[in-house]
């Protein structure tokens, strides 16, 4: 639970562009409401609503003059109307700090005031609306007197201040952000989703690619923010396939080259080695002839490995039997083995036909085979196996060498990758090569543990296994992508 718990906090604190692009317009919404409300201040502040209306004057001078001879009901009737006045503009409390103040006179004598807690407010100018300073506190103003008599009426708001605590206080303006914002947040959710699936159509078609795809993405956005960045990951592409292009042809070109200087001086040390009767010059000789020999074993691997990587039209696949093609192969090979006193076992069903290129086929069961013989002790057994497993055809091969400790059987794919504790001379191509022309082909190859309790076996042992698509009769013949 708690590590469930901590799994979350981390997929929350790490940076969300959705998290950014929600809270950019929560806090737009917050802004605007901010922005309105400020607005409704300013204009209350600069042009109060109640204080520009001339009829609440008039009544109320209406009602003071002529009940001026009935002092209870002048009072009775003012009050009355200064509570519908409070009603109509949403405060019922006359002692409220936003609550309106009316105050009246007939001749110097205040004959009513909404409540005692606000002292006299005066203008100096008459029917005009001032800021006016009454106590501790400022209140905008305005004073309408009779034309037929001495009252005058004095009707006067809180200064915008106080209207701003009021509205505070009273949650008018976060109350509304409070209750909307989370009604808000599923629809800009949606709408941020919506907005980038372009996004994720580029994410998802880029996460798709293999190393080796290196073609221009498919999905051309008309968006111009989205554009550059598909037209950059393309570019890149583009200068990636150009200089994997321009590597293959110099190593293919430097081993093509090498192959003819190498049998040369293959021939020349050999027949200077025939010639010779002097046994050190003989020995050196030899060792210059073992060099030679490890020389052409890296070109040829190399040029395997270019002519694995390399897409051509026509080299279209043919329909192969797997068990017949490892047995010619291990016809060719059976001199190695025995000069190296392994013995080859092959144990496989009949007809196990795939669709492929001989060539590539060739040069990925013969680097099986020659590494399993090259790392096998004298006197052990080198088991090949094939056969039909549901929809794919299945080649093991699996020697009693010291094996590969799991922690490198996924790096020794890469090229020019050697286990560091191995003694035996290499390149670090074979498998390379192995893993190349089963991508080719549509299969998986895997390293798992060999015959550890075998006779003979001086450590773990490697088994090998390759799957490949099963290929029917009468199976269409697709070309195969690299």
């Amino acid at each position: 639970m708690m590590q469930a718990l901590a799994q979350r906090w981390q997929n929350w604190k790490q940076p969300s562009l959705m998290r950014r692009l929600l809270m950019a317009q929560m806090a737009v919404v917050a802004l605007l409401w901010t922005m309105v409300i400020a607005l409704l201040l300013y204009d209350s502040y600069e042009d109060p609503e109640l204080l520009k209306y001339d009829k609440i004057f008039n009544t109320v001078l209406a009602i003071a003059q002529n009940t001026a001879d009935r002092p209870a009901a002048q009072q009775q009737t003012l009050a009355a109307f200064d509570a519908a006045l409070l009603e109509t503009v949403g405060d019922g409390d006359a002692a409220s700090d936003s609550a309106p103040v009316m105050q009246v006179w007939q001749g110097d004598r205040l004959i009513y005031r909404s409540t005692a807690a606000v002292p006299v407010i005066l203008n100096t100018t008459l029917d005009r609306i001032e800021t006016v300073k009454a106590g501790n506190r400022e209140w905008r103003a305005r004073t309408l007197a009779s034309a037929t008599s001495d009252t005058r009426v004095m009707l006067a708001e809180p200064s915008v201040w106080r209207l701003t605590v009021t509205v505070m206080y009273r949650g008018f303006y976060l109350l509304p952000l409070v209750i909307s914002l989370p009604f808000l947040v599923f629809p800009a959710w949606l709408s941020v989703r919506l907005a980038l699936r372009p996004w994720r159509q580029v994410s998802k078609e880029t996460a798709e690619r293999g190393p080796a795809d290196l073609t221009p993405l498919s999905y051309s956005p008309p968006h111009k923010e989205l554009k550059p960045l598909v037209q950059s990951i393309n570019s890149l592409l583009q200068r990636v396939r150009d200089s994997t292009s321009r590597e293959r042809s110099l190593i293919a070109d430097a081993a093509h080259e090498l192959r003819t200087p190498l049998a040369a001086m293959r021939v020349n040390v050999e027949a200077l080695k025939e010639q010779s009767t002097d046994e050190g010059q003989r020995e050196l000789m030899g060792n210059l002839l073992r060099s030679n020999d490890r020389a052409a074993r890296l070109v040829g691997q190399l040029l395997q490995l270019m002519r694995s990587d390399a897409v051509s039209g026509n080299n279209l696949p043919v329909m192969l039997s797997l068990d017949a093609l490892v047995q010619d192969r291990l016809a060719m090979i059976e001199g190695l083995a025995s000069a190296r006193n392994v013995e080859l076992e092959l144990v496989c069903d009949e007809r196990v036909p795939v669709l492929g290129e001989r060539e590539s086929l060739v040069s990925m069961i013969d680097n099986l085979i020659n590494n399993a013989i090259k790392y096998s002790p004298e006197g052990a057994t080198v088991v090949v196996h094939v056969w039909r497993e549901g929809p794919h055809a299945v080649l093991t091969v699996t020697d009693r060498g010291p094996g590969i400790p799991s922690a490198l059987r996924e790096r020794v794919f890469d090229r020019f990758f050697r286990n560091p504790d191995q003694t035996q001379s290499g390149s670090g191509l074979g498998l390379a090569i192995v893993k190349s022309v089963v991508d080719r082909h549509g299969g998986e190859v895997t390293l798992g543990q060999g015959g550890a309790d075998d006779a003979g076996s001086s450590g773990g042992g490697l088994r090998a296994t390759v799957r490949l698509p099963l290929a029917e009769a009468g199976t269409p013949q697709p070309l195969l992508c690299s």
